[in-house]
C-alpha cells in the first residue's frame, strides 16, 4: 500500500472515530407522573343573554338589525309607534291652549277686581273668589303641561335600545308587526363567550376549578381536531350542584369570538393522574410492524420489543408512553 492511500484511510478512521459519537446518546427511563385527559364535548355559550324588549306597544316601523347583526349597547334597533298617543298629544295641545286663554281672562278680572277692592267697591271675599279661580286654573294648566311631557316620553320610549353590546342571535319579529308592552324585539349575545361542559358525575371527584384543559379546534368529527393541536384553557368554575347524573363546568379560552353561539368542540379534561413510562419517538424503532428500542448493556446495544401508548408533550419534548418492555432505570439508546 503506499503512503498516500494509507494516510487517507487514516483520516476517514479519525474523522468516523469523531462522528460516531455524536449519533448516538443515552436515555435513562424513569416512571414520571401524567395526566389522563378524557375528550368531552363543550357548547360554546354567551356570558350574556339579553333581551331587546319593547317599552310600549303599537306597530313597529323601523327594524334595523338581523339575525347576526353586531349592536352596540343602547343603540336604536327599532322603532315602535302608538298612534293614539298622537291623538292624545293634540288632545292636550288643545286643553293647553284652553287654560291659557282662561288663565288670561282669569288674571284680567284678578287685576280688576283688585283695583275694585281699593276703591271699596267689592267685598273681600269677591277679590279671594277671583284671586282662588287664578290659581286653580294655574294648577290645571301644570297638570295638563305634566301629562303632555308623560306622552312625550311615551312617544321616546318607542325607540327599543339595545340593553348590551353584543352579537343578534334572533329577531322574532318582523317590520309593520304589532306588538304589546315587554314583547322580545330582538335576542342578543353578549360579553364575551366560554365553553359549558356537561360531564358525567364519575368524573365530579377528578375536576377542580383552576384545571387547565384542552381545547379543540372548530369542525367536529374533523380530523384535524386533535389533542396535539388544541389550545390550553381554564376550568373556571364547577356548578355544585349534579342533576340527571351530570356535572356542569365553565372553561375560558381565548379565540372563540369566531365560533357560533351554541356550537360544540372536543375539550379534553384531566381526569386521572398516574405514572408512566416513556422515551424519546426517536428512540423507537418500526420492524415488521413491531416496535424495538436500543437498551444499553455490556454486551453492546440489545434491541428489545415494546408496546408503545399514546404522544404527549411535555416540557423536555415529544414523548411516546411504553406500556410494557421497559422498567424504571433502563438505559435507552437514542440518536
Amino acid at each position: 500500500m503506499s503512503r498516500m492511500p494509507a494516510i487517507a484511510l487514516f483520516g476517514v478512521i479519525t474523522l468516523m472515530s469523531l462522528v460516531a459519537p455524536a449519533l448516538a446518546g443515552e436515555f435513562v427511563v424513569m416512571a414520571e407522573p401524567k395526566t389522563d385527559f378524557k375528550a368531552v364535548f363543550g357548547r360554546v355559550e354567551s356570558r350574556d343573554l339579553v333581551q331587546a324588549r319593547a317599552r310600549i306597544g303599537g306597530t313597529i316601523v323601523t327594524l334595523d338589525v338581523e339575525e347576526g347583526s353586531s349592536v352596540q349597547a343602547g343603540a336604536v334597533i327599532a322603532r315602535v309607534v302608538d298612534d293614539k298617543l298622537a291623538l292624545h298629544m293634540g288632545a292636550l295641545d288643545a286643553r293647553l291652549k284652553e287654560l291659557d286663554a282662561e288663565i288670561q281672562n282669569a288674571s284680567t278680572e284678578l287685576a280688576r277686581g283688585k283695583s275694585l277692592f281699593a276703591s271699596g267697591t267689592i267685598a273681600k271675599s269677591r277679590l279671594d273668589t277671583l284671586q282662588t279661580r287664578v290659581d286653580v286654573l294655574a294648577n290645571q294648566l301644570a297638570a295638563a303641561q305634566s301629562e303632555r311631557a308623560v306622552i312625550v316620553q311615551q312617544g321616546a320610549e318607542g325607540d327599543v335600545l339595545a340593553p348590551a353590546s353584543g352579537r343578534v342571535l334572533s329577531v322574532p319579529v318582523t317590520g309593520g308587526s304589532v306588538v304589546l308592552p315587554g314583547e322580545t324585539i330582538a335576542r342578543i349575545a353578549g360579553g364575551g363567550y366560554f365553553l359549558r361542559l356537561s360531564l358525567p358525575e364519575r368524573h365530579a371527584a377528578q375536576i377542580n376549578q383552576g384545571d387547565d384543559v384542552f381545547v379543540g379546534s372548530r369542525g367536529v368529527g374533523s380530523a384535524t381536531v386533535t389533542f396535539e393541536k388544541a389550545r390550553k384553557g381554564k376550568l373556571v368554575k364547577v356548578y355544585p350542584e349534579i342533576e340527571g347524573g351530570r356535572v356542569l363546568a365553565d372553561v375560558e379560552v381565548d379565540g372563540l369570538g369566531d365560533f357560533f353561539a351554541g356550537e360544540r368542540t372536543l375539550v379534553w379534561i384531566p381526569v386521572d393522574q398516574r405514572t408512566a413510562i416513556s422515551v424519546p419517538p426517536a428512540a423507537i424503532s418500526t420492524r415488521y410492524g413491531i416496535d424495538y428500542v436500543s437498551l444499553v448493556s455490556a454486551a453492546g446495544p440489545m434491541d428489545v420489543a415494546v408496546v408503545t401508548g399514546e404522544s404527549f408533550e411535555t416540557g423536555n419534548g415529544a414523548r411516546v408512553e411504553i406500556l410494557s418492555g421497559l422498567r424504571d432505570g433502563d438505559r435507552v439508546v437514542t440518536p
